[in-house]
């Protein structure tokens, strides 16, 4: 009996093995000025998260922009100054802006750049939408009663942190569902991989589109192979 290929012996993930963030960050749908209380770490994110309370006493939630402090006002209205941590619809943000926790339909928690790191800059305005730039340079139209944070969220230098040992990556990657360690396909049996024995690769890298996945490795239907003459 045939063995199954690594990536069918992984499995899939499903809703029951995925961490449940113990709060729901939505942008909050209440306006006027509020009060940074805390700036806190919540599982499952990656963003730190500041506490504020509204003149009224409600308390809420956002993703703390770089260089909020505590004890510091920030103002969600149509009005407020374009400054970092107010919230303001598209429309309102001036060009080159960055911003994150983008709307994608008004009032709906902000779909857009939620983690560390991950911000927009606002580019132009046409009539009642606003063109962004995204991460992934693809330019984006939105609503501009879309509202979204000003700045850019902190915690964007996590991921210059060391892991320092193989153990604390394993665990890591373990969590996101990752192969780790990933071993050479020259370094297997030819049981396991298609490059697998002594002769390393042993035969054409060059592998065709129609084949089964096992077989799907290397250069997949390439138009050539080998290098470039100059």
């Amino acid at each position: 009996m045939g063995k199954r290929i690594i990536v069918r012996r992984r499995g899939k993930g499903s809703s029951t093995y995925r961490a449940k963030g113990k709060l729901e960050l939505k942008l909050p749908k209440k306006e006027g000025k509020a009060k940074v209380v805390d700036i806190q770490h919540i599982s499952a994110r990656n963003t730190p998260i500041a506490k504020i309370r509204f003149e009224d006493g409600t308390i809420s939630f956002i993703a703390a922009p770089i260089g909020l402090s505590t004890e510091q006002t920030i103002d969600i209205s149509p009005n407020a100054e374009v400054s970092t941590g107010n919230i303001l619809p598209l429309s309102k943000i001036p060009e080159g802006c960055p911003v994150y926790f983008i709307e994608s339909v008004c009032k709906d928690g902000g779909k857009f750049c939620r983690s560390s790191g991950s911000f927009a800059i606002v580019k132009s305005h046409e009539k009642d939408y606003a063109f962004l730039e995204f991460p992934s340079k693809k330019i984006k139209k939105l609503k501009g009663n879309c509202r979204a944070i000003v700045g850019k969220p902190a915690g964007y230098a996590r991921n210059t942190k060391p892991f320092l040992k193989a153990g604390t990556k394993w665990k890591v990657m373990k969590s996101k569902g990752k192969l780790y360690p990933r071993t050479s396909g020259s370094k297997m049996n030819p049981v396991d991989h298609p490059f697998g024995g002594k002769t390393k690769p042993g035969k054409s890298t060059s592998v065709s589109k129609n084949a089964p996945p096992g077989q799907k490795v290397g250069s997949i239907a390439p138009r050539r192979t080998g290098k470039k003459k100059k």
